[in-house]
């Protein structure tokens, strides 16, 4: 079972890959054809009702492959306005080829032609609520109507992320949806067809753009909350740092008085918290809980930190007592699996600390990705194992990120990936969060090695990660 919004990750992932949207609107045109063939007989009459998005064209495409059919394709609306390109194009192609096609411009004057088949291709994933106009008159119609209704993907109407269906959607006979059924789908008094359309099993498995527009913010928002440095300064530097480049408003380091100054001076963007001690400590914690919990942070526990018995057991207690969504990196993640927290966690451990955790030793982590889902599982939190390829997993999904560069393996790139993950984790669910927060890493290292091969520094990766994030992959 897939969702409306993790389907259009999957479509964009394909395309990627080099399945092009183009080539999935004709296997799914095709599908919803070939289940038109199933319910009636050459000859028969087929109303296509279209909107102006992917939906309506892969009922153009449908309409190509109905030629032993008396077929009618009504577009709600004007061509022009058709929105994506490849529906104008399949739009055109239908004009082009002389298929009787007609645009509907004024829902007040909607009429249906006398059909036996009317596909409903007006409303796709991603649109949830009541119809409004011309879709609402057109599925007033179209349920009136005597005749078998075959949805496209889903009936107008439904929501495919949470599975509701509006009151005045479309009540199909059958639907055609496409890759996997889509949640809610079992409710509905209709015939579900799932289609298999050429989507690569890769575009599942590996992380993509499309994983990336999942997670990624559209407004500034949140603070991250650091704590970490003592025994070193740049970790947490880096980390607060990154978290700000993906797109929080705010980043706040909380160190030992002793080296505030020296994490300071790496970005006066930061705001640096200091307390008594050389190292964190037990006296601490909290008042890091307080201004944690107070302020709705995302916390990033770990860089810089240092083990010293105190500061592991101080760690321990932080967790014990948090309650909202934390990065666990470097020092602190050894004490995770000893923690029962109510806290939301993304652990982001390389190699060495997965085995430290509990989890396999191995050089090659997607080798293990088997083993390192199970230790998510025991764990009950994400874990992002960071190798060559990245593992990430929440004990029951499992992607594997393989973007990057063997330059990536400089010191601190660890660390702006905790707070790429921390920004992510603000707006996004961990496990998007962690998915997107690896890519995002990656990119923004191949973007730099193109011009400085292995030779870029983690502070290098700072300006790399908006363009890494907000702006699109080089083909």
């Amino acid at each position: 079972m897939i969702t409306g919004e993790r389907m259009a990750a999957v479509d964009e992932n394909a395309a990627a890959l080099g399945v092009t949207r183009k080539q999935l609107m004709e296997s799914s045109g095709n599908a919803v054809a070939r289940v038109v063939r199933r319910v009636v007989d050459p000859g028969a009459r087929v109303a296509i009702v279209a909107g102006r998005g992917n939906n309506g064209g892969d009922a153009f495409v449908a309409a190509r492959f109905l030629a032993e059919y008396d077929v009618t394709t009504l577009l709600l609306g004007r061509a022009e306005t058709i929105g994506t390109a490849i529906a104008r194009e399949n739009w055109a192609a239908l004009e082009a080829g002389e298929y009787d096609t007609r645009e509907v411009t004024d829902s007040s004057a909607f009429s249906l032609p006398d059909a036996d088949v009317i596909v409903d291709a007006m409303l796709g994933t991603g649109i949830s609520g009541d119809l409004r106009e011309p879709a609402a008159t057109a599925a007033r119609a179209i349920d009136e109507a005597d005749a078998t209704v075959v949805a496209v993907d889903v009936p107008s109407g439904f929501d495919a992320d949470a599975g509701d269906h509006a009151e005045n959607g479309v009540e199909a006979d059958h639907v055609v949806t496409f890759h996997d059924e889509k949640p809610g789908m079992a409710d509905l008094e209709a015939e579900v067809h799932v289609a298999d359309i050429g989507i690569p099993a890769a575009a599942k498995r590996f992380v993509g753009p499309g994983d990336r527009r999942l997670a990624r913010p559209d407004e500034r928002g949140g603070r991250a909350f650091v704590i970490g440095g003592g025994p070193f300064t740049g970790a947490p530097a880096l980390a607060a740092q990154a978290a700000l480049r993906a797109g929080m408003d705010l980043s706040f380091v909380a160190a030992p008085a002793s080296v505030t100054g020296e994490i300071q001076g790496y970005a006066p963007d930061l705001i640096v918290q200091p307390y008594e001690s050389d190292v964190l400590t037990l006296e601490q914690v909290d008042d890091l809980v307080e201004t944690a919990e107070r302020y709705d942070d995302v916390v990033i526990l770990g860089p810089g930190l240092g083990t010293a018995e105190e500061t592991l057991e101080a760690a321990r207690d932080f967790l014990d007592s948090y309650t909202g969504p934390a990065v666990v990196d470097a020092d602190a993640l050894s004490i995770v699996p000893e923690v029962e927290t109510e806290a939301t966690l993304v652990c982001t451990p390389n190699r060495t600390e997965l085995v430290a955790m509990g989890g396999p030793e191995t050089d090659v982590l997607r080798a293990a990705t088997d083993e390192i889902e199970a230790l998510a599982a025991d764990l009950g939190h994400v874990v992002l194992a960071k190798g060559v390829d990245d593992v990430i997993t929440d004990g029951e999904r499992t992607r594997i990120n393989r973007a990057g560069v063997p330059g990536l393996s400089v010191g601190g790139s660890g660390d702006t990936l905790a707070g790429i993950v921390a920004g992510l984790l603000e707006h996004a669910d961990p496990f998007d969060a962690a998915c997107a927060g690896a890519y995002v890493n990656g990119k923004a290292g191949e973007r730099l090695a193109e011009e400085d091969g292995v030779g870029f520094l983690a502070s290098d990766l700072l300006e790399a990660i908006p363009a890494a994030l907000w702006g699109e992959d080089d083909e």
